[in-house]
């Protein structure tokens, strides 16, 4: 996501597949620095309702192994 300085969104998490799941996800860019939110809706003992807000930082796809780096083992001994 491409966020302006200092500015962030957050979206209804579609695929949410457990209840420790966050209701909303998004990101958030700080001082230069894009994070990623995750976001609970969670209530006050007095019954009001507030957002519950984890920060992290940014998912990173450059970090996986490319398909380059990876070994395969060849072999003369196929099954077809």
């Amino acid at each position: 996501m491409d966020l302006k300085e200092n500015t962030g969104a957050a979206f209804k998490n579609d695929k949410k597949g457990n209840d420790k799941a966050p209701e909303y996800k998004g990101a958030i860019n700080v001082d230069g620095t894009e994070k990623q939110i995750a976001l609970w809706v969670s209530e006050s003992k007095k019954g009001t309702k507030y957002f519950s807000i984890k920060i992290s930082d940014a998912y990173k796809p450059e970090n996986l192994p490319q398909a380059k780096d990876i070994e395969v083992e060849e072999s003369d001994d196929l099954p077809f």
